[in-house]
Parts: C-alpha cells; structure tokens; sequence
C-alpha cells in the first residue's frame, strides 16, 4: 500500500513551521496513543503513521530530501539517504511532544549527555536573472555559532572539568508522575547538559560556543530558480557539548529583470514595434540572454502577436534542453505628431474609409456588436 503524504498525515500546508507541525503532532499523538485505544489496530496505525511522518518533517535535512524526492529521499529501502521510520527514536520524539504538553520545556535538547546537533542555517541569497541561468560563484557572509577555541567547545575553564550533575546523574532527564502518566522532562538543574560547569569559560561564559561570522564561497549551478536551496553540509551552528554541526540551506531568490519575465525554463518578453513597421513589415533586433538576434515581422502584425525563438530560454538546473523565448509585439500609437504627419494620417484614414477590409477583427467585433444590440 503506497504511503501517505507525510504533509496530509500531519493535517499542514508544505510550508508548515516547526512549531504548527509539533501542534499537529501533539494533537494526533493524544488521539491515537496506544494507552488510549487498547487493542485498536486502525489507531496504533495511525499512531504510527503521524510518528513517521513527524520524524522526517521535523528533521531539517531530512524535510528538505523530502521536498525535493518524496519518500523516495528519506527511504533507505527505495534509495534515499534519511533514517526512515524504522531508525526513529520514538520515545524521544513521543517525549519531546508530551514533555511540552505538560508544560515543562523538555525537548530535544536535553538529550543524554547533552551532546546536541548544532542547528541548521538558512541564507537568502539574491542573484539577477543572468547569474542564476549562467551559474556563479558567490562569496556569502553569515553569522553562527562556533566551538570556542579557549576551552574547546566544553564551556569550562582552561584546566577545569564540568562535573556530573547530581540531580539527573548525567542523564539530563528527570522523570515525574502526571497523573496517569510518567513524564521525563529536562533536568532542571543542568538544563539537559548532563553536566554542571562550576568554573565556566571567560570567553563563552560557559556556553561552549561563540557567535562568529564565516565567510564562504558558494558554487551555484546553472539554471537555478527562485526557491532552489543549495544544501552546504556542516555549515551550520556548532552542536552543544561537542555535538555534530548542522547544515547550512542556501535560498535563492532571483531578481526581477527589467526584460525578460522567467517561467520555469522559458522566457518571456514584450518587444515594443512602431506603427508603420506593424503594417508593412520589417526586421527588428531584439535582446536575448546571449545577445542581440534579428526577428522578421510580417506584414500586417498586430499587436499580441507572439514570436518564439527556440533555445533562447534557461537550460534547467536539473537538466533537459533549454527553453524557449516568446516575444510578444506590442504596436505603438505614435504621439506628439507634426502638422504634416497628422495630414497624412488623416489622408491615410481617409483612404480606408468604408473599406472593412483592412480592419478584418474591427469588421468582425462591429458586426457582432450590430447582432447583439438586435437580439435586445
């Protein structure tokens, strides 16, 4: 049976925030737990499922695979890199969820120890039309979190040692009874550190980490879009207490050209053409991406007029050939004329006079005005 949208399980819109997806979570975990529904198959099913589905959603990296491949990215089964449901931890996801909703803070940072992934960055990065079809490379600067080098990321002074916290014994967890239920919140005195710093850092003040910015340099591929996220792994914030590093999601965001109009791999363009050039014909230069290129106009063009040009477009980040560029012939109405060209105009419509002819889509919508009014 093909799994369910892992968006659709959780009941949230693709663009859901950590914070709608943990309520979403809480919700259907309250509804369906097995200690409420003993003995119902169809509830621990969806148990299950809302578990699975939050394990992904809730895991930055995991989440982005999943955007872009479906469970194809997060399935190690059908070749993707995520854990899948089967490498949850379902007690600590469980956990963080109930501890919240008593109330008591816990959380994924209170993890065992207190070793923390560092958290994941996100940096919008700006790029005009050109540099996104032709590819570049940019130079980003961005703020984080670092190990401190002093005490090398332990928060205690230079021939000090953080010691054991007496309250959780090192495990960061406390457990106390709610009621019907046995919660395990965060320790209250180490904070889920595991550990108490009794003589701290002087320059992390205990914490570990500093803030610091890093410059990088990002290779952005040719044909990206708005939206497109580049992914630099371990770029991101330093972990607590010596944990891995998290990721950093570089965003794009392409300009608006004052041109050209993208979309998806085609574009589009309005090529302004005078009056007399619309009825007689001509030759015009239009702009490309690569270039000024010749485009023949026909006798007789009207405006909304499109012309395609093959291969002028964007060659897809993700490959395929490239697109199209579609001229559209806009026909201008000439203004601040001389006394002799107003004559001759008037000469020129006074030439046509009578004659439907040369005006076949004014005929037509005059004709049809003429049926309309009768038909009242």
């Amino acid at each position: 049976m093909a799994k369910r949208d892992y968006y659709e399980v959780l009941g949230v819109e693709r663009g859901a925030s950590e914070g709608d997806l943990k309520k979403a979570y809480r919700r259907l975990a309250m509804k369906y737990h097995p200690d409420r529904n003993p003995g119902d198959k169809e509830s621990e099913e969806h148990f299950k499922e809302a578990n699975e589905a939050y394990e992904v959603l809730s895991d930055a990296s995991k989440r982005a695979a999943y955007d872009q491949y479906g469970h194809a990215g997060v399935d190690p089964s059908m070749g993707g890199g995520g854990a899948g449901f089967g490498g949850a931890n379902f007690s600590d996801i469980f956990g963080d969820v109930f501890s919240d909703f008593f109330g008591q803070g816990g959380g994924r940072g209170g993890a065992r120890g207190g070793v923390q992934r560092g958290s994941d960055l996100r940096y919008t990065l700006e790029l005009n039309l050109e540099e996104a079809v032709r590819g570049t490379t940019v130079n980003i600067r961005v703020p984080t979190l670092v190990n401190c080098k002093p005490c090398d990321g332990s928060g205690a002074k230079k021939g000090s040692t953080p010691s054991t916290c007496p309250t959780c014994g090192g495990i960061g967890q406390v457990r106390m009874q709610q009621g019907f239920f046995s919660v395990q919140q965060t320790c209250p005195r180490c904070h889920g550190q595991g550990k108490i710093i009794t003589d701290p850092c002087d320059s992390c003040h205990g914490e570990g980490r500093v803030e610091e910015y890093k410059t990088l340099s990002v290779k952005v591929p040719p044909g990206v879009d708005t939206g497109d996220r580049i992914r630099l792994s371990g770029e991101g914030e330093a972990g607590a207490q010596g944990g891995p590093t998290g990721d950093l999601y570089v965003v794009i965001n392409v300009r608006e050209h004052p041109i050209f109009q993208r979309d998806g791999k085609h574009l589009y363009c309005e090529v302004p053409i005078s009056y007399t050039d619309a009825a007689l014909g001509g030759e015009l230069e239009v702009p490309t991406l690569d270039g000024r290129v010749k485009l023949k106009i026909p006798e007789g063009t009207q405006t909304g007029k499109q012309f395609r040009l093959r291969g002028k477009g964007v060659a897809p980040v993700r490959g395929g050939g490239a697109g199209d560029l579609l001229c559209r012939v806009a026909v201008e109405t000439p203004v601040n004329l001389s006394r002799r060209q107003r004559e001759l105009l008037e000469e020129f419509r006074d030439s046509l006079e009578n004659d439907s002819s040369h005006s076949p889509k004014a005929s037509g919508w005059f004709e049809g005005m003429k049926r309309f009014f009768g038909d009242l």
